[in-house]
């Protein structure tokens, strides 16, 4: 499976907060958070308890495929993308998968956009 969506979603977003997400019938889950923080740490705790008390959604085994954006407007902030992924990546434990070793491809970029956030789209990921 590809790691974007090649038509406009129609299922709807659940939102708490800065936080929101949505889930495709094949288990690909589409999430963004508004804002940027330099502190990667931020995130985890952050998404975890969205999970958590918003947002519970079962975890499946396989391969994944993970795209993640920090989207910003004017200059990029200096922020390391490793340590955004492995927060991002952390948060997602136990809703999408089971544990971020299933990770088999992974895309992290900044990218220039309207408005500051991180975007995170985890799919089921098929080696063909």
């Amino acid at each position: 499976m590809d790691d974007t969506l090649t038509e406009p979603s129609q299922t709807p977003w659940t939102r708490h907060g800065k936080v929101q997400a949505r889930v495709e019938k094949n288990g690909t889950l589409e999430l963004q958070v508004e804002g940027l923080t330099t502190q990667a740490k931020y995130y985890k705790p952050l998404l975890k308890e969205f999970f958590r008390l918003r947002f519970p959604v079962r975890p499946r085994w396989g391969d994944w495929s993970a795209h993640i954006a920090m989207e910003f407007t004017g200059d990029p902030p200096h922020m390391d993308l490793d340590n955004l992924a492995k927060a991002m990546l952390d948060s997602a434990v136990g809703a999408a998968f089971h544990d971020d070793s299933q990770v088999a491809r992974l895309l992290v970029e900044r990218r220039p956009a309207a408005r500051e956030g991180v975007w995170m789209l985890l799919s089921p990921f098929s080696h063909g």
